[in-house]
């Protein structure tokens, strides 16, 4: 199984990063999606970012023209007729992953292989509506991706090991280091992530402190580089909830039911950084907590 072209469906905040990791890494991709100003603003936060590298001496400037001329935007997914692999990279939800894989399928090559990007929906549930289980897996980037260094990797139940090892290969061949998770909900990463965010917007929720006491005692008391409800904001507000719900209806514990502030905060349309408003309002120089 050999890699040489990537197609990567969604140019959004993840879809952008792994365009940027895999061209970097000198393999042609072309970026998929619905909208030429999504395909647009894309590009510029590559460029962005790849500027940001050659200031930091992380990259030559010839590396970064070279890994701009790697990339290709389409947003006919005709466009994917000769790539190696696809990384979808949507929004996380079940049904439009499966309307996408289902409608690629006509364009792509036999041998191409096809892998999800989601964060906790099930690998072996999306990989059977496809024509090429055996050819699925789970290659879960972390956020910002050119930064980040873990993928997890996570093969479905039909998942081949030849499909395993060529997808390890290639995650390595970013630079990134690599976890394999099992097919559960939420994986590894995310299950212990996600209960601990809810916790905080628990704490939040039930007065035991305010936005700021609880983000500077997970920094300071505990060393982690972000607070919890900074980290939900940057996440996304609706994706927390999008993985609490996946971990409540898996395993039906409890424990993963997410705390109804956080809903709230999600019918409100505050989803953290990308809509301005979450834990933290952003329309200011600095972030100012939101209650």
């Amino acid at each position: 199984m050999k890699i040489k072209e990537v197609g990567i469906i969604g140019s959004g905040q993840m879809g952008n990063g792994i365009a940027h990791v895999s061209a970097l890494a000198g393999y042609k991709v072309v970026l998929i999606d619905i909208a030429e100003t999504a395909l647009t603003k894309a590009l510029e936060t590559i460029e962005k970012n790849l500027k940001r590298q050659v200031q930091r001496e992380k990259i030559s400037q010839e590396e970064m023209d070279k890994a701009l001329g790697n990339i290709s935007t389409n947003i006919d997914s005709k466009a994917l007729k000769n790539a190696d692999l696809i990384i979808e990279a949507a929004t996380e939800n079940f049904d439009l992953k499966v309307k996408i894989f289902k409608d690629i399928l006509e364009h792509i090559k036999k041998d191409c292989l096809l892998s999800t990007n989601t964060s906790s929906l099930s690998i072996t549930k999306l990989a059977a509506v496809t024509d090429r289980p055996d050819k699925f897996i789970g290659l879960h980037f972390m956020n910002p991706v050119p930064v980040m260094k873990l993928v997890e990797i996570i093969p479905g139940i039909a998942t081949s090991d030849e499909m395993l090892e060529t997808t390890k290969q290639f995650a390595l061949s970013l630079g990134k280091t690599i976890a394999t998770a099992e097919d559960f909900p939420a994986f590894i990463a995310n299950r212990i992530l996600l209960p601990m965010i809810n916790e905080a917007v628990y704490a939040l929720y039930e007065g035991v402190g305010d936005i700021k006491s609880i983000d500077t005692s997970m920094k300071l008391g505990m060393g982690h580089p972000m607070g919890p409800l900074e980290l939900a904001d940057f996440v996304g507000l609706d994706t927390c909830l999008a993985i609490l719900n996946v971990l409540y209806e898996g395993f039906g514990n409890p424990k993963y039911s997410p705390c109804p502030l956080l809903v709230k905060y999600v019918e409100a349309g505050w989803y953290g950084v990308k809509s301005g408003k979450g834990f933290y309002d952003y329309s200011g120089d600095k972030p100012v907590p939101t209650r």
